[in-house]
């Protein structure tokens, strides 16, 4: 039964080490930084920077993002359902009892993310 895991460990050995290996030799045989500090310094177009990097976003941009995708996902696992419903629904209703209780989780999740104000862009 090992052996057959074999293969499979032999690849990541051979990953790992490739890696390793070209990580040092970059490490051991590539040029030295110079460590001038004028070399260091951010370059935009050959004028000093001034003021800070990126703007930080708001933490609901990143939820909206995260909202967007989970109902985004809803509606891919939905769609393969609704192409074979007439099938499933012929053999037993276990298939409507599944999309309806994952249905269900997904309402919950949304009404939690309307209630917490998810949603609100004014703020």
């Amino acid at each position: 039964m090992l052996e057959s895991y074999l293969p499979v460990v032999l690849q990541a050995v051979i990953a790992i080490g490739f890696a390793a290996i070209a990580l040092g030799l970059s490490v051991l045989l590539g040029k030295k930084g110079s460590g001038m500090e004028a070399k260091d310094t951010v370059y935009e177009c050959g004028m000093l920077p001034i003021g800070g990097g990126t703007p930080r976003f708001s933490v609901k941009f990143y939820l909206v993002a995260m909202l967007f995708v989970l109902f985004d996902i809803e509606v891919v696992f939905m769609y393969p359902f609704a192409v074979q419903f007439h099938d499933l629904i012929r053999e037993s209703s276990t298939a409507l009892y599944s999309v309806l209780g994952f249905a269900g989780i997904l309402a919950v999740a949304y009404v939690y993310a309307l209630k917490k104000g998810a949603f609100s862009w004014n703020e």
